[in-house]
């Protein structure tokens, strides 16, 4: 176990003296009910957000705040943040029950990363744990300079503009083990029929749901 810490801080380039609060960061809650990293995520998404929004805001001063937001959720959504976790490889790292590494789901993955920042904070302080997300991120800031609007968005946006109502999404069932649920979602709009999506979390699958619907009407 040491080892494997040992090794993780290399690949990251970060040590910590509190080795206990860097294995709470990837740590599931099927491997410890106790000391997982669901609290540390909490936070990492809160931290995640802020250093993100004070460098959009600096990189786009002219900008409105719906397009700084749009840009924003394309940087934090945990598709974003699963990509981030696998350029650190912490499908390696990860604790999980029977220490499946090649089963690790993607939503864990990326609810490490944000895990994962959360401790460097604790460990570090603001200003060290901002410039290692803007490095980690570097790539991906600089092609915010295109906006990507997501299916989730564009459908409401489409929705509303056509029948002044938002799109309505139903939760059809969740199946799989608790630890890896499933989750299918229908969406529909106005004098629509429902089209479903699946994911590993309930946004994922509404994402997914509304990408379907915008590609089979041709949105």
């Amino acid at each position: 176990m040491e080892n494997i810490l040992t090794k993780f801080q290399k690949k990251i380039k970060v040590n910590f003296k509190n080795i206990d609060l860097l294995k709470k960061s990837l740590t599931h809650k099927s491997y410890d009910n106790i000391n997982n990293y669901e609290k540390l995520e909490f936070l990492g998404d809160r931290l995640l957000g802020l250093i993100l929004s004070k460098r959009l805001i600096s990189m786009y001063p002219e900008s409105k705040e719906g397009i700084l937001d749009k840009k924003l959720a394309s940087l934090v959504n945990k598709n974003k943040c699963y990509e981030i976790g696998k350029l650190l490889k912490l499908e390696n790292f990860i604790f999980v029950k029977n220490n499946k590494k090649s089963k690790i789901e993607d939503k864990i993955i990326s609810d490490c990363t944000e895990s994962l920042i959360a401790a460097i904070y604790y460990e570090k302080g603001f200003d060290f744990t901002e410039k290692f997300v803007l490095n980690l991120w570097e790539n991906f800031l600089k092609k915010s300079k295109i906006t990507l609007i997501d299916a989730k968005t564009k459908l409401q946006e489409y929705s509303l503009k056509k029948f002044k109502l938002l799109p309505i999404y139903k939760l059809i069932k969740i199946s799989g083990p608790k630890h890896k649920p499933e989750f299918t979602i229908a969406v529909r709009l106005k004098n629509s029929n429902y089209i479903m999506g699946t994911g590993n979390s309930k946004k994922i699958a509404q994402q997914n749901a509304a990408d379907k619907f915008l590609k089979k009407f041709d949105l």
